[in-house]
């Protein structure tokens, strides 16, 4: 067997595991890599301006294409830089495989220069992380390290190699089909589970599939069985944040988002629910709202891959640790076989019916301060949605107000084309995982909806699309405000607006062109939809910088601590009570 040094064992392990595309930031600790990989010419280097940027243009590849994403950076500052990616990817679920540089092996604990303990400061905040002492041992670690972050519960996995050891040589063999001794998620469920949930859907009068991103990260296949599960039980679909696009939103049993500020009918329907089937979802406290009053006359089944997120907050009634789409599969070919009829649930549904008519989901024509020339950020949403969904775009989100209008004006029919940050929140998320979602879909429309003041976490990221040639599209709501911030502080902190307005702007269109993009600015709504159509009809990078209503909140919205029942629906309009039929089923 030849020796290789530990850097060339590293490449050649990636691309052994079919790896095109790493985000990376090179420093002195990974020198020695990215030599290997200049003379490899097998994977392609995308070079971002930050290593948080690389974390998320990595989430937004894998995001959007299922396949993990692959991050170098080097030790000290440039894995520090990349934590907050790193814990968004565990609280969203995201496979990643994060490559840092270090210190010397002999360096370790000295205070060098450069050094950080980024095994300890990443162990609470990744799946699992390694230290690689001997280059003997780096090839099978990566292999390890790519089943981990890829198999049961996605997740993002360090790999941390001192520079002696990207050095030192070491023979390489590609390894056969990893076996982790104790990580062995369980794909299946136990198959009298999935019967007396079968028997529990055909019996239930008032039910709701209630999904998450779990049925996302099980492949395009579970989308479809979703569907299919959906179509012959007859009950209607909600989702979380991370859901969306799971089942379409043009479906006729699609209930809308639910949660914090998710539709009335979709909480009032889980809030008068008597069977919750939770698939490939963690009941996040966005979603529930007041634990003591969630959800509380159902009776609840769990469908999660990971065991540890079963009866973590919601007491459960019946448990199935499995994969989101062989649960699903399971349960259609035993409702088939036990040949259940499609149940009676027509009542439901016309409750269903009467909640939605609340059309909870309009919005004035005009802006808070009654000028007619303001363009509500609803409508500027919708505008996008009616010139671009027939091309299927991937939109990507930054956090915040813009982030919730987008999840509830814009419909997503198809998985994967949604990219936001929903566990973590985390500003600055929406640009470089739209670059890389546009790398891993070059043919794709990829917009990120943005906020003015969420764009300049990662703007530096500007460059990277330059550089690249990739024409994604950046469609800011301007507000001049922190949004969410400004609305919680009025709704919370009688509007006293403690650093939440945006002061200093830049002007956006200047700074696109600066970069070399395209920049448009729409001020008044008999603009809207001739600067989307500009946006469109421009083959590269685009930023749009739409000035929206200054004082416009999102609703609806589940005040912090309060129960579905109590949603906001607009400003000064609460739900307050449930209606007379829900009340007698209490």
């Amino acid at each position: 067997m030849t020796e290789k040094s530990g850097a060339d064992i590293l490449v050649e392990a990636l691309c052994d595991l079919g790896v095109e595309v790493v985000f990376g930031y090179p420093g002195g600790a990974v020198l020695p890599i990215y030599d290997a990989l200049f003379r490899s010419k097998r994977i392609r280097h995308i070079l971002v301006r930050h290593e948080q940027a690389a974390t998320h243009a990595a989430e937004g590849y894998a995001r959007s294409t299922g396949k993990p994403g692959v991050v170098l950076v080097t030790s000290g500052p440039g894995a520090t830089n990349a934590v907050t990616g790193i814990t968004d990817a565990l609280l969203d679920s995201i496979p990643m495989v994060v490559i840092t540089g270090q210190v010397p092996t002999a360096l370790i604990g000295s205070d060098a220069f450069q050094e950080a303990d980024t095994v300890g400061i990443t162990r609470h905040c990744s799946k699992h992380n390694y230290l690689v002492k001997d280059p003997a041992r780096l090839g099978a670690v990566i292999h390890e390290a790519f089943h981990i972050a890829t198999s049961g519960r996605p997740g993002p996995v360090v790999v941390d190699i001192p520079k002696d050891v990207q050095v030192a040589t070491a023979g390489y063999a590609k390894p056969g089909p990893i076996q982790h001794k104790t990580y062995r998620p369980q794909i299946k469920a136990d198959r009298a589970a999935i019967e007396q949930v079968v028997d529990m859907l055909a019996a239930a009068e008032r039910p709701v599939l209630y999904t998450g991103g779990g049925v996302i990260n099980s492949g395009p296949a579970a989308s479809q069985l979703l569907q299919e599960l959906a179509k012959i039980t007859g009950a209607p679909v909600t989702s979380t944040l991370m859901g969306l696009g799971a089942y379409p939103a043009s479906g006729p049993q699609w209930l809308g988002m639910l949660g914090m500020h998710g539709t009335y009918e979709a909480n009032m329907a889980m809030n008068q629910a008597d069977l919750v089937v939770a698939i490939g979802s963690r009941f996040d406290d966005r979603v529930t709202g007041r634990l003591d009053a969630f959800s509380p006359n159902s009776r609840k089944v769990h469908i999660d891959i990971d065991r540890s997120s079963i009866n973590k907050t919601v007491r459960i009634d019946l448990p199935i640790v499995a994969d989101a789409g062989h649960a699903m599969q399971d349960m259609i070919h035993v409702w088939k076989a036990r040949q259940h009829p499609k149940p009676d649930i027509a009542e439901w549904l016309r409750r269903i019916e009467g909640w939605r008519a609340r059309k909870c989901l309009d919005f004035p024509e005009t802006g808070p301060n009654e000028n007619n020339g303001e363009i509500m950020p609803q409508r500027a949403v919708r505008a996008l949605y009616d010139a671009t969904h027939r091309r299927q775009p991937i939109i990507t989100t930054e956090v915040g107000q813009h982030q919730m209008w987008a999840a509830q004006h814009f419909g997503f029919d198809l998985p994967n084309k949604w990219l936001t940050s929903g566990g973590l929140g985390t500003m600055g998320y929406g640009l470089p995982a739209a670059i890389g979602a546009q790398l891993g879909n070059p043919n794709a429309l990829v917009i990120d909806i943005a906020g003015e003041a969420s764009i300049q976490m990662n703007i530096q990221e500007l460059a990277t699309a330059t550089q690249y040639r990739l024409p994604v599209k950046v469609f800011i709501l301007n507000n001049e405000y922190m949004g969410m911030v400004r609305q919680w502080q009025e709704l919370t902190y009688e509007s006293r607006y403690a650093e939440s307005y945006s002061d200093s702007l830049p002007d956006f269109v200047k700074l696109a062109e600066a970069y070399g993009w395209k920049g448009i600015r729409i001020e008044r709504p008999d603009q809207l939809e001739a600067g989307i159509a500009e946006m469109l009809a421009h083959d590269g990078p685009v930023m749009v910088d739409c000035m929206v209503a200054k004082l416009a909140n999102c609703f609806p919205m589940i005040p912090s601590g309060a129960a579905h029942t109590d949603m906001i629906l607009q400003a000064n309009e609460v739900s307050g009570t449930m209606d007379d039929e829900a009340k007698a089923l209490v």
